[in-house]
């Protein structure tokens, strides 16, 4: 208790973004109870109702309680994003650890590949990925994966590039060590705490860009509650309805807005260096 406290004492932003973290968890993980309604019911004689004390973000225009849509909505959008970013970030990781270990033309391989995937546009290049997949949320996060590993990828490779010349890294190859020991001992933990930085602070970018896809009609299909294709649904009610996109737009952006404050919270906590 007295280390927490010490803890929490030393470092009060990322506590209370930690906190804020948990709680917009706790709305995804608690949706069920936080809900007023079935956020798929459709009731068509209460279509486009403005928010009132029975339905507090008002109705889209399928009668559903728009409120219950964005509880739920957070549920899909943080559960694509997280499974997302681990996705992205234990390939990308990987392979930037293998290509900065080995070299050669496994190096030249992992490398050229990465700079092929950066040389477009990220958004445009997962829009055609999702196309060919299908539109579907699975689809999504695969598209988004294809195109986003390389950060880690590069990120990983640089860190390994300039650990793999320390002396405690020589003096494991003298003793002995399996490349698997030095890999697991003494590269993973110097590289993970700016993997998990950058990954923190992914998280925001995932929610946007898998939002971005289903908004244009690559991601989550109808009735499922996502705040892009709640969006989309309600751009045309845009000035006859606009909680119709405000409410989602504002789960959207707080949301981004605690995971990039944690992100860089989580910096000043971790302040990674080689050891």
């Amino acid at each position: 208790m007295d280390r927490l406290k010490a803890f929490v004492k030393k470092n009060p932003a990322f506590t209370v973004f930690f906190l804020l973290t948990l709680g917009v968890i706790a709305v995804a993980v608690f949706a069920p109870l936080l809900a007023t309604h079935d956020p798929y019911e459709a009731v068509l004689a209460d279509a486009v109702q403005p928010p009132s004390t029975e339905h507090w973000f008002g109705t889209d225009r399928m009668g559903r309680d728009l409120y219950s849509r964005v509880i739920y909505g957070a549920r899909t959008s943080l559960t694509a994003s997280l499974a997302l970013v681990c996705i992205i970030m234990t390939a990308g990781t990987l392979l930037g650890i293998l290509a900065g270990w080995f070299g050669g033309i496994l190096d030249a391989v992992i490398m050229r590949i990465s700079d092929m995937m950066i040389s477009f546009p990220g958004m445009v290049l997962a829009l055609a990925v999702a196309g060919i997949l299908g539109a579907s949320m699975t689809n999504a996060v695969i598209a988004i994966a294809v195109v986003s590993w390389t950060k880690y990828a590069r990120l990983a490779r640089s860190l390994v590039l300039k650990i793999r010349e320390r002396d405690y890294i020589a003096a494991a190859r003298v003793t002995g060590s399996t490349t698997s020991h030095i890999l697991w001992k003494h590269l993973l933990p110097n590289v993970l705490p700016t993997i998990l930085i950058t990954g923190a602070t992914d998280i925001g970018s995932m929610i946007m860009e898998i939002a971005a896809l289903s908004f244009l009609g690559f991601g989550a299909k109808a009735p499922t509650a996502e705040w892009g294709l709640m969006l989309n649904e309600g751009r045309a009610y845009l000035t006859a309805a606009p909680w119709l996109m405000i409410f989602p737009g504002l789960a959207i952006f707080i949301t981004v807005v605690v995971f990039n404050l944690l992100g860089d919270s989580l910096r000043d906590v971790l302040d990674p260096r080689d050891e």
